[in-house]
């Protein structure tokens, strides 16, 4: 029994059109856009096209079953389809949609399993709020707190977009489940990495999922004129920047691994005029690291380093934590069944670390959780030229289809 490649490719092309950029070739869905929006109803429409019964929950996580009553029990399958800005075609989409075809499959061929397929896209995986919000809400790790008061970069309080979309962001209190309810949980993805390309390689049991801190940072100091501040007497904030930027390969070093990263990846210059000495930077600083402690030394570092050089150019440091996600290690039962079952189809597989964070790590703390990765083209994700084989997709879907078969049966 084989998932329907054609049925599959055809979904993602239709979906990677919602958010489209022909400009760039890329998928722009940031969470609760009005992108994001349009493909949580165009899933759920597929699911009912198909007969099968969906709807948003609380925390506006598409859930998909065969029928509109509920099971006692489920085996969890999922993803995301929510996207960064300029993003690719892959990115959590294949493993939501594989859940569906993998809805399909069992239905066109009669079969019914001792515990029954519930599919999630995850609302806001992302991060654009600072968590992942639609996994944290299954599992009842969200606070009213949190929901109320959580905001973007920009400053956009996640309370007020969820509102602008006729969402109420505590309702998303009201999405949580018992542990028991949920059998197991797993999420097909390509792998954002290129050791499975390089190694030619077609599946990827994953064997432990890095944590991530999000900060936004602000060095603040003073405007003044370009052409009359002497060198010497200015409050440059961007200087504060850069001489961070070149300590970054040190503080990984010193105090990271090889696992280790540290990335500035969205800067805003204030007031941002060319003639204008920068009085302010606003800047992300993400760290991950597979280990909690390495990345609680990463952090402490940072923060001695960014102290020391606000000093050095007459700067107030600041920063915001707005996430902290652990290191989350696989369920070892499940890791023995997915790599049982690629033996028994015939496929190689390689057992590997996730670099980048998904929902699993949420759902790997309250049930037996899996991941199987599928190879990214040069290792590229996040960027228009995102890219998977169809070969390798077919293969990893087929195994997500076999897996949650045998771990249906446990």
């Amino acid at each position: 029994m084989h998932i329907n490649l054609e049925r599959l490719k055809s979904d993602l092309l239709e979906l990677f059109q919602i958010g489209y950029s022909p400009e760039t070739n890329s998928v722009s869905r940031v969470a609760f856009s009005e992108a994001d929006m349009q493909a949580k109803h165009w899933l759920i429409e597929s699911f009912q096209a198909e007969g099968f019964h969906a709807f948003l929950d609380g925390a506006s996580n598409v859930v998909g079953r065969t029928g509109k009553q509920q099971a006692n029990k489920v085996l969890a399958i999922g993803s995301h389809i929510d996207s960064v800005l300029s993003g690719g075609m892959f990115d959590g989409t294949l493993g939501v949609l594989a859940g569906l075809e993998i809805l399909r499959t069992l239905r066109d061929n009669n079969i019914e399993l001792p515990v029954p397929i519930q599919v999630y896209a995850f609302a806001e995986e992302e991060g654009r709020f600072g968590g992942m919000m639609g996994a944290q809400a299954l599992i009842g790790d969200l606070t009213p707190e949190w929901l109320l008061s959580a905001h973007d970069v920009n400053g956009v309080l996640l309370k007020d977009e969820m509102q602008c979309r006729g969402l109420n962001a505590l309702d998303a209190l009201n999405a949580r489940v018992e542990p028991e309810f949920l059998h197991a949980f797993l999420e097909l993805h390509i792998e954002q990495g290129p050791v499975l390309d390089k190694k030619h390689t077609s599946i990827g049991v994953v064997e432990s999922i890095s944590g991530v801190f999000k900060w936004i940072v602000r060095l603040i100091g003073k405007s003044n004129h370009a052409g009359t501040a002497p060198m010497d007497m200015r409050s440059d904030a961007f200087m504060g920047l850069a001489d961070f930027a070149h300590e970054i390969p040190r503080l990984i070093s010193e105090d990271g691994t090889d696992k280790s990263r540290l990335t500035v990846g969205k800067v805003a210059l204030k007031p941002g005029h060319p003639h204008t000495v920068p009085g302010e930077v606003e800047f992300t600083l993400v760290g991950r690291d597979s280990s909690n402690e390495i990345m609680e030394e990463l952090a402490k570092n940072c923060r001695k380093v960014l102290s020391s050089i606000a000093r050095k150019h007459h700067l107030m440091f600041e920063f915001e934590q707005m996430s902290w996600l652990e290191p989350q290690p696989m369920s070892e039962r499940v890791i023995e069944q997915i790599k049982h079952d690629a033996q028994h189809m015939g496929f190689e597989y390689l057992q590997l670390p996730s670099g980048a964070g998904h929902d699993a790590q949420h759902l790997a703390k309250v049930t037996d959780t899996g991941m199987i990765f599928v190879p990214s083209v040069a290792g590229i994700s996040h960027a228009p030229d995102e890219w998977t084989h169809w070969q390798d997709i077919e293969k990893g879907a087929n195994l997500l289809l076999k897996s949650a078969m045998s771990i249906s049966h446990w």
